[in-house]
């Protein structure tokens, strides 16, 4: 298991690198426009229809700018100062589409981008920037019934403390106060926290969307801090965080959210997924608890193999969907799937195996939220069918 965790940190440190495509460029389209996470007014950084981006910064004293994209700060694109106090400049080539985490490094010194918007990740508040994607309708802030997003603050007694959640709630939940809904147990990925999914991976627009379309069964999504030790980066395969968190997630969270909400409180009603380090953590936390989850999601965080599945008493009984994605530029990268063998084939094992089992694959992304957003789309459809 420390090998598993080893492997996701080097990942992480890794794909930081991978924003920018690797291929010769063609001539910049000066059609710039502000990113849609800038602050109220503020016209940089701004973003084309290629993907570039570009940024701006005042700052009259400073000897040195870069814009670093991507965990680890790894990459970046270097500014250059005007006459005056303004430095600019413009992204190599362009970005993979959808979010982005960012800061500047100014002198040596790491500060967030006055522009934009900031957003949990890194372990830190970094700024964010949103490349449109071809299909981002999907996530759009549409003129369709929404649904509601809360803040909950739940008592652990094993951490000795109260611990924040936010819970989505569907736009019918408070039309109808006799109804119950199914729960999704939604985990966040390393270096981040309980506002990621909402924040960064528009899961409450991705809801509100199917929902308005018709394509799902309305459901409830719970989303929470997935740690509960003080970890810095590098330090995964050398601490047992999941065990701490079980007890939360499943002792804790679990009984005062179908205390204090209307749910469908039984095992055929409940899911967890998570992406990265979360999908690590619900790979581990469902198997141990098959009496409490039936529909598993496993977002660039791991694959179940038959070995899985033959250790697990019940799995093939119990697991109603056993669902794993990655981004198609990581299953390129030899740690791509964390070990446990190829996430394809190992799916198709598990069919043949007569469980249900779904593979998808993000085009044209790495281990970022577009990846995500897009396996939680393909996801949501397939969990609590009758």
């Amino acid at each position: 298991m420390k090998k598993y965790f080893i492997a996701l940190a080097t990942l992480l440190t890794v794909s930081g690198s991978l924003c920018l495509a690797q291929t010769t460029q063609p001539a910049i389209i000066e059609d710039f426009k502000p990113s849609t996470l800038n602050q109220p007014g503020q016209e940089y950084p701004k973003v084309n229809s290629q993907g570039y981006a570009r940024f701006m910064v005042a700052a009259p004293k400073a000897q040195s700018i870069k814009v670093s994209l991507g965990l680890g700060g790894r990459g970046g694109t270097t500014l250059v100062k005007d006459t005056g106090a303004y430095w600019s400049g413009t992204t190599e080539g362009p970005l993979d589409k959808g979010f982005h985490y960012y800061h500047l490094t100014i002198d040596g010194g790491v500060f967030n981008d006055p522009g934009a918007m900031n957003y949990y990740g890194s372990v830190r508040w970094e700024s964010g920037i949103e490349i449109p994607a071809p299909d981002q309708d999907f996530y759009a802030l549409k003129d369709v019934p929404h649904g509601n997003v809360q803040q909950i603050l739940f008592p652990s007694k094993s951490t000795g403390t109260s611990r924040r959640a936010f819970v989505y709630t569907p736009p019918s939940y408070y039309k109808d106060q006799a109804k119950k809904y199914p729960v999704l147990y939604l985990q966040h990925g390393w270096g981040e926290d309980e506002t990621a999914w909402a924040n960064q991976g528009r899961a409450n627009l991705i809801m509100d969307n199917l929902i308005a379309e018709g394509k799902i069964k309305p459901f409830i999504i719970v989303m929470t801090y997935g740690m509960t030790n003080d970890i810095k980066f590098g330090s995964l395969g050398r601490v047992d965080f999941t065990t701490p968190f079980q007890t939360v997630l499943v002792n804790e969270l679990i009984p005062y959210v179908d205390t204090n909400f209307r749910t469908l409180s039984d095992q055929p009603h409940r899911a967890m997924a998570g992406l990265s380090m979360g999908g690590m953590e619900t790979k581990i936390i469902t198997m141990a608890n098959l009496d409490k989850f039936a529909y598993i999601g496993l977002l660039s965080g791991g694959t179940f193999s038959m070995d899985d599945v033959n250790k697990t008493p019940g799995f093939k009984e119990k697991v109603k969907l056993a669902f794993v994605s990655f981004g198609s530029r990581e299953l390129g990268n030899p740690r791509g799937g964390f070990g446990g063998g190829d996430p394809k084939e190992n799916a198709e094992a598990l069919k043949k195996a007569g469980i249900n089992s779904v593979f998808y694959v993000s085009p044209e992304t790495a281990h970022e939220f577009l990846s995500w957003r897009r396996s939680l789309h393909e996801m949501a459809p397939l969990l609590f069918k009758d």
